[in-house]
């Protein structure tokens, strides 16, 4: 039990780093385009883009949070 929750809890830090990066990709494709061209076509998909990783990130830490929640009650 105690191995399958150490699996699950590094899972979910590789998939917060992930949406993290993501995220900061699109950050920094907004900001690209916003400087050069001005116009907020793209910009807008961009926004959503951050948002949906920014939330990912936030999930996959509150998991991680609740699998090491559950790692030290059973420890005990």
């Amino acid at each position: 039990m105690n191995t399958f929750l150490i699996i699950l809890l590094a899972l979910l830090c590789l998939f917060v780093v992930i949406s993290l990066v993501r995220g900061i990709v699109a950050f920094m494709k907004t900001t690209k385009i916003d400087l050069e061209t001005g116009e907020g076509e793209t910009v807008t998909e961009m926004q959503t883009m951050q948002n949906k990783m920014m939330f990912a990130r936030i999930k996959y830490q509150a998991l991680a949070v609740f699998v090491v929640a559950v790692m030290l009650s059973v420890a005990r």
